[in-house]
């Protein structure tokens, strides 16, 4: 019995033309070519079985070029964290605001956040800042809604996952993207209240849905308004 090549790690791929950089993923999951753009990125992303020839790569890549031109047109525009920028928090637009002058860490204040220190570590102070305020809210939320449910949170990450908003593993631990703390909060509060009945039923049956129900106010409106505006959410930063 032949075993399948393992999957190599992301790679870029030279492509002359393409509108933005290529990455080639190999996956072992997957047994077809599959073409995203990846908007927190800028990037655009082939999936592909393990061992493929690169000139078929090419070729699935070539053919689908004015998808994937029409993908990376309609992204939204990059939105840096600089001075004077405007960034949601939970739903509410923030103005940053950076001065030499400012101490006692980031923090927000009067409808801005508050930025001190050298120019150059603006964006990371604000972005340490929006991820410690989102582990402390989902966090706070994961617990709160499973102790309603009977069910234990075994721990809860915050990461920058670009392909899903949450996730909850068999043994009980959440994991959530920070980008959520940018959202209204009707739709972390779902976001959470899905995860969290993820530790009830690890799938997504009537009775999953009946328990999510249970645990927020409203299903469908955060979820229709994460499928408008997600690509947003990931070109903040």
């Amino acid at each position: 019995m032949t075993s399948r090549r393992a999957a190599r790690s992301p790679r870029a791929l030279l492509i002359a033309g393409l509108p933005a950089p290529l990455e080639l993923r190999e996956s072992t999951r997957t047994r077809r070519l599959t073409l995203r753009v990846d908007a927190g990125r800028g990037l655009i992303q082939v999936v592909v079985p393990p061992g493929l020839p690169e000139a078929e790569v090419r070729r699935f890549v070539t053919r689908h070029d004015g998808w994937v031109r029409d993908r990376l047109a309609a992204l939204p525009p990059q939105l840096p964290f600089a001075d004077g920028a405007v960034v949601p928090v939970l739903g509410v637009d923030h103005v940053i605001r950076h001065s030499t002058g400012h101490s006692g860490g980031t923090r927000r204040e009067d409808g801005a956040i508050l930025v001190g220190g050298q120019p150059e570590h603006l964006r990371r102070r604000v972005l340490d800042h929006l991820v410690a305020e989102a582990r402390r809210e989902l966090a706070a939320r994961a617990r709160e809604k499973a102790a309603l449910i009977g069910a234990r949170v075994a721990a809860v990450t915050v990461r920058d996952t670009r392909s899903r908003w949450g996730s909850c593993s068999a043994t009980g631990r959440l994991s959530f993207s920070w980008r959520l703390i940018m959202t209204p909060e009707p739709v972390l509060d779902y976001v959470v209240a899905h995860e969290v009945a993820h530790l009830k039923e690890l799938n997504h049956s009537p009775r999953f849905w009946a328990v999510c129900a249970g645990l927020t106010p409203d299903v469908k409106g955060p979820r229709s308004w994460l499928k408008t505006n997600g690509a947003r959410l990931l070109r903040y930063g």
